[in-house]
């Protein structure tokens, strides 16, 4: 338990010794343009709507369907 803990610390100081630790915080390194505010809520737009547009879906399907008889639920 103590080496893995030892091997996890030198592990992290030696990571903040690279020179990746320090693109990280560049905007050159995150790909950051114009566009990624447009590309978040374009990402964010069809995770909130496609639940909706599924149950839309769904709702369509199985409202026109003839009820089967003998399928009550009472």
């Amino acid at each position: 338990m103590i080496i893995r803990c030892l091997a996890l610390a030198l592990g992290a100081f030696s990571f903040s010794l690279s020179n990746a630790a320090f693109a990280v915080d560049s905007y050159r390194y995150a790909h950051v343009t114009i566009d990624t505010p447009w590309m978040i809520f374009l990402f964010l737009l069809v995770i909130v709507l496609l639940p909706f547009i599924v149950m839309a879906i769904l709702y369509w399907r199985y409202a026109f369907q003839k009820e089967k008889p003998g399928a009550h639920d009472a």
